[in-house]
């Protein structure tokens, strides 16, 4: 009989507690690494995360804990990455063993801004992970609804087949709905678009433009990513499908959405740093802007991106979100 392949989680923030917890429905140990030396203390001793998702209660008897990125790569088969894009390549440097023959799995919104490229490209550039041997899990799921336990779905996308049934098959549960793609660089790229948009209806609302503008902004939004997506990477995909436009959907509208929060606090004056520093959590969005804006400034022939141009103008030129959103309003149909 086939010995069952050892789970690992790398990161500490909500999503990564969340992910822990879907993985605990199914696998008897689950490896979980995270940097910070008090919360895996904290975690020991009154049994849930201090800082997110504290109502989630874990049995530490499923939990393999562990301070030491290597130890934890060495421990798992399947590798599931779910630290910040702006912090990976710092946690991944800290690596020294060999983890070509592991499956990585990105749960990570965002692109590496040091190469400027996807997880996946990253870990298959830099550490030969071969691209049958990575995956991507994406949305549309909110962690603080998988500890609520409320009805949730999630996409696996991988090359191989069999690999994203087992990944799914280990995430699923009564309350979390998995099914399988293989449009890994796609998913990759609506994952990280989808914060940028979810910034620019938190941007709106906080100036005041009601529901009636948020949806021509969303309409807009899933055709601005679908020609985003395929000039990256053209294939045959439905931008309907849940782990595209649902993703999209859920982000810029819920109270749960922190790239939302972050936008509405800018368009209500807020400068990028101040709201950074009072939400005390990553808004993904902010880093993945640049990331866009810079990929589409490398293509000959541009695409026209009008929401996410406006997001950097706001962002990175400090341009007035008020005046950004007045020209934006006459380019949307």
């Amino acid at each position: 009989m086939e010995k069952p392949l050892k789970y690992a989680v790398f990161g500490a923030g909500s999503w990564a507690t969340a992910i822990v917890k879907m993985l605990c429905e199914n696998l008897n140990e689950v490896g979980w690494y995270m940097r910070s030396v008090y919360t895996k203390e904290h975690l020991i001793r009154e049994q849930h995360n201090p800082n997110y998702l504290s109502s989630v209660e874990f049995h530490l008897e499923q939990l393999k804990l562990s301070n030491d990125i290597n130890e934890m790569a060495e421990y798992a088969d399947v590798l599931i990455f779910v630290i910040p894009s702006a912090f990976i390549h710092s946690e991944l440097e800290k690596l020294t063993i060999d983890i070509s023959e592991k499956t990585i799995v990105s749960a990570i919104k965002g692109i590496m801004p040091e190469s400027g490229l996807l997880v996946g490209e990253h870990f298959h550039n830099f550490y030969n992970v071969p691209y049958d041997n990575i995956a991507v899990i994406a949305g549309p799921c909110h962690a603080e609804e998988v500890a609520l336990e409320r009805l949730s779905y999630l996409t696996i996308s991988c090359s191989d087949s069999s690999k994203a049934r087992a990944i799914a098959k280990n995430l699923s549960s009564d309350y979390i709905n998995t099914k399988i793609s293989d449009d890994i660089i796609g998913i990759e790229y609506a994952v990280m678009l989808k914060n940028i948009y979810a910034i620019a209806a938190g941007i709106a609302h906080g100036l005041g433009y009601g529901d009636n503008f948020q949806s021509v902004l969303m309409s807009n939004s899933i055709r601005e990513m679908k020609r985003f997506i395929k000039k990256m990477h053209h294939m045959k995909r439905n931008i309907n499908n849940s782990a595209y436009l649902g993703d999209l959907l859920v982000t810029g509208y819920s109270v749960f959405s922190r790239n939302r929060m972050f936008g509405n606090m800018i368009g209500k004056g807020y400068t990028v740093k101040s709201a950074q520093m009072e939400m005390n959590m990553v808004a993904e969005g902010y880093y993945a802007t640049k990331s866009a804006h810079l990929l589409n400034q490398k293509n000959n022939k541009k695409t026209q991106l009008p929401i996410i141009n406006a997001v950097y103008d706001i962002l990175y030129e400090n341009k007035n979100p008020k005046k950004v959103f007045k020209k934006l309003t006459e380019k949307l149909d």
